[in-house]
């Protein structure tokens, strides 16, 4: 069943690096653009669509999990072999990208926000703070 999970994140790294390829040549540029954001929105939605349907069950979700925590170092190793140099001093095209990525990345936040149920709230600080001031002997003698 992890399987399945490594699956689903396969399949939007796919097709989400394909969504890149063809956006970056309709843009003009020869790199990927946004591949791998592509990705996980995608397996965002994937997993959120499979869970509310029932068909994703915790093993499978583990798989997904494993690859979250390998999200950064990837992401890393993929801008690298990117051309950066090219890319900014070939016209404001990359600027223009990333103040667009940057304000819709603050404008979904609110939107991202409201997705799921009211947690419950933390204890307040006080009563955190003086439980954790108590010896460990008081505790097991009460």
């Amino acid at each position: 069943m992890v399987l399945y999970g490594v699956a689903a994140l396969a399949v939007c790294m796919l097709t989400g690096t394909l969504v890149g390829e063809y956006l970056g040549e309709a843009l003009g540029v020869d790199a990927n653009v946004g591949g791998v954001g592509f990705a996980m929105i995608m397996l965002v939605f994937a997993t959120h669509w499979l869970r509310q349907k029932g068909k994703f069950p915790e093993a499978s979700e583990q798989g997904v999990l494993f690859w979250s925590a390998m999200y950064i170092p990837i992401v890393i190793a993929m801008a690298s072999t990117q051309n950066v140099y090219k890319a900014v001093t070939g016209g404001p095209m990359a600027l223009l990208a990333g103040l667009l990525a940057l304000v819709a990345g603050f404008a979904l936040v609110p939107v991202i926000a409201r997705i799921g149920g009211k947690g419950e709230p933390l204890p307040p600080l006080s009563d955190a703070s003086a439980d954790a001031a108590e010896p460990a002997t008081e505790k097991q003698g009460a």
